[in-house]
Order: structure tokens, then sequence, then C-alpha cells
């Protein structure tokens, strides 16, 4: 049986997936045809129901919940994972609040703009690009303001630019929660059995993983070559983790509470009586 599967080419979802779709576990019967895509396109291929599993961020999957549920393991959650808002301006100047200044965020869809409005509800001046395109767009002042993801929380610094607020850490004071980022996603037509069985898979794709690091395998490096071994394993010490393994209580209670924010946030958008968790 051939599915298709669609995470991003960062180094936290090619660690986890790379045993599995490179077949260095038995998976059994099941066939994965991949596409690596950035997550605002995942997002995008998530909402029309295109890949029968998928990463994708959680305000997309919140609107998605007629065509998907959420494995159990996968998900990017943590603490001290968040998104952060940066600036290459004085941060003192948004001490008080950022006013009409403009911010460049990494999708519509995406849990860092979800994060974002938690923190900044009266933002309104929003311009929306490739997560990697956000520190240079900053660098450049064409964006006074821009919320950055991924393996831009470690480079920022080196360009001169400066944290205004950690927005994960704000959510993390004011929820008492983790952060959930992003989860890994089945349609809801591919047999319960079978999604069982991949939930599985990716457990043991990442146990595998783990039973190997800290050696960055050369399917993590090929997509990733941007970046050096040392920000590619900060990449994953950072986002993946016990939630990546199984989301457990404490993470599916994470997620609940995120998708009430969703909802209060952007009211009707999505079915609140559907089931979130596989």
């Amino acid at each position: 049986m051939k599915l298709t599967l669609g995470f991003s080419p960062c180094p936290n979802d090619t660690f986890i997936f790379d045993a599995l779709v490179n077949k260095k576990i038995d998976t059994e019967g099941l066939e994965f045809e991949t596409s690596l895509e950035d997550v605002e396109t995942l997002n995008q291929w998530a909402l029309q129901g295109k890949l029968d599993i998928t990463k994708l961020s959680f305000p997309a999957f919140f609107q998605s919940l007629d065509e998907y549920i959420l494995l159990n393991s996968g998900s990017a959650l943590g603490k001290g994972v968040g998104p952060l808002l940066i600036t290459n301006d004085d941060p003192a100047v948004y001490e008080n609040g950022i006013g009409d200044a403009s911010i460049a965020l990494p999708g519509v869809n995406t849990t860092a703009h979800l994060l974002f409005s938690f923190a900044y509800p009266e933002a309104t001046n929003k311009k929306f690009m490739i997560f990697s395109e956000i520190e240079q767009a900053v660098v450049n002042k064409e964006s006074a303001l821009g919320v950055i993801i991924h393996e831009n929380r470690f480079t920022y610094q080196d360009k001169g630019l400066k944290k205004v607020k950690d927005l994960g850490e704000y959510w993390e004071e004011k929820m008492k929660a983790p952060i959930p980022l992003g989860g890994i996603a089945i349609s809801q037509s591919v047999k319960r059995g079978v999604a069982q069985k991949v939930d599985e898979l990716i457990r043991k794709s990442l146990d595998y993983a783990f039973a190997n690091y800290p050696e960055v395998t050369d399917y993590v490096k090929a997509h990733s070559q941007a970046m050096s071994e040392d920000v590619m394993r900060q990449h994953i010490d950072l986002y993946v983790n016990n939630y990546s393994l199984a989301l457990g209580e404490e993470g599916k209670k994470a997620i609940a509470t995120l998708a009430d924010v969703f909802n209060k946030i952007n009211p009707g958008k999505m079915e609140e009586e559907a089931e979130l968790f596989l």
C-alpha cells in the first residue's frame, strides 16, 4: 500500500522521517511517496486534503478537521521552542506595543502567526512570506519587525538583529502549557488500522534516529545544505523531544488549549465538535 507523505526539509522533520522513508526500518508493507515543502505550502495543501499524511501547523490542522486527524508521533511541541519577534531597530521602541509597524510573518496558517496574534491582537500591518526570507527582510528594513522560526533562531543575532519578544515564552507564561508548533496528521479516509500502523512506524523511525544520534545523516544534510552541522544539531535538539515520540496527556492538553485560542481569534473557522486525536 502506497501513501503520500509531506514534511518540511528542516532538520527536525528529516531527522524524524529518515529511517521511515529510506527503509532503515521495516515499513511492514507500506510505501511512502514523499513531498518535502515549506510548511506553509503543506498547510495550504492540507486545507485542500491533498496528502494522505502531512506535517502541518496547528492552525491549518484546526481548519481541516473534516479531512485529517492528528497522529500521536512526530509532532513539534516543547518549552522554549517558540517563534521570536525581532527587529533591526532599538527593541525599546516597541516596549509599549508595535502600533502600525510592519511585521513579516511566515504564513497566515502558521502557528507562529497564531502565537503572534495571541501576543499582539491589535497588529494589522502584516506581510506574509517564506520563513527563510524574513530575517533578511528585517536586516534590509523592508519590514520593521519579523517573526522568525526554525534555524533563524540561531542566526539572527549574528546579523545584528535584536529580540523584541519571545512569543513562545509569552504563551508559556500566560497559558502554563508547552508550545504546540506543528503536528503530523493523517487523512480520515485512511483506515484506522493503517493509521495506527503509520503512527507506530513514525515512532520507530524516530527511535532509530535517536539511537544513532548525534550523527547527522546524509539525508538530513542533503536538505539543509545552507546550515552547519552544529546548527542542524541545535535545530534537532530544540524541536525533537519526548513530545515527538508521543504527545501524552500534557501534549494533547496543550494542543486543545491552542485550539481554544485559535477559535477565539478566528471564530467559525474550526469544527468545534470534531475529534482531534487518533
